[in-house]
């Protein structure tokens, strides 16, 4: 049984997580499956937005069970083997050149927050429930720390880190963590909304903005500064900039806007 599908609908691919069953808890065929799929998307010229949603009830309840009764008998080695598998997976799908959006339903706990946290955009039903609940299992949220950070600060990450809390669409908001929230029957539509208003952006400049995002989070203030002065001189020079500004001085759409 398929544990994803992959559809494609022109620039639009959407990766669907298919174990409806256990609310797409994580195993290691998804965790191979989202990294083989992100791979993929970065040598596609045609994808330009990935949906990431759920099938079922829930759009990710972090590890399954049986993975983790599992690891149980894992060594350190085995573990840190596994932990850097899981870390490749997040790694993957949050440099990937295309513009990521998480469709949020039902719960979204441990390494389903983190795959929020590496989409661009993320929309939440308002029943949508978020937790990294770890601790009450005596772990710790740690592969998807680095994420959770940047998304949220330092502040909401600890509280949510040390307390195992699961909070509310709203209070997800509120924090950060998700982008947009509304009525489970409209997720659909705002969904879409989201992707058609990244079909309006350069694909080339969509790309570029995100990595100078992740170079200013990580990088020392002067290469901070030596990346985005190069990065807006090339933009500025290459095809797509130049056509992106003719077409607005001429009142015309983009060439790769939808028509």
């Amino acid at each position: 049984m398929a544990v994803l599908t992959l559809t494609r609908n022109g620039p639009v691919a959407t990766l669907t997580l298919q174990r409806p069953a256990v609310h797409n808890a994580f195993n290691p065929d998804v965790i191979a499956g989202i990294t083989e799929v992100c791979h993929e998307m970065r040598a596609d010229p045609v994808v330009r937005v990935l949906v990431l949603q759920g099938e079922g009830p829930s759009f990710c309840a972090g590890a399954d069970l049986n993975w983790m009764r599992n690891s149980l008998a894992y060594s350190q080695e085995e573990n840190i083997a596994d932990a850097t598998r899981l870390d490749a997976m997040f790694t993957a799908l949050d440099m990937l050149p295309q513009a990521v959006v998480a469709r949020v339903h039902g719960a979204a706990l441990g390494g389903g927050v983190g795959l929020v946290c590496c989409a661009d955009y993320a929309v939440a039903a308002e029943d949508a429930v978020f937790g990294l609940t770890e601790v009450r299992l005596g772990l710790l949220p740690a592969v998807i720390a680095r994420f959770v950070v940047a998304r949220v600060g330092f502040g909401h990450a600890r509280a949510l880190f040390v307390t195992g809390r699961r909070v509310k669409a709203a209070q997800a908001l509120a924090m950060g963590l998700v982008h947009e929230v509304v009525p489970a029957d409209q997720l659909d539509a705002a969904v879409d909304a989201v992707v058609a208003d990244l079909l309006r952006g350069g694909p080339q400049a969509i790309a570029a903005s995100k990595a100078l995002l992740r170079a200013v989070r990580t990088e020392p203030l002067a290469e901070a500064r030596r990346l985005a002065i190069e990065a807006i001189a090339a933009a500025r020079t290459s095809a797509e900039g130049q056509a992106g500004l003719r077409a607005f001085l001429e009142r015309q759409p983009p060439p790769w806007s939808p028509r």
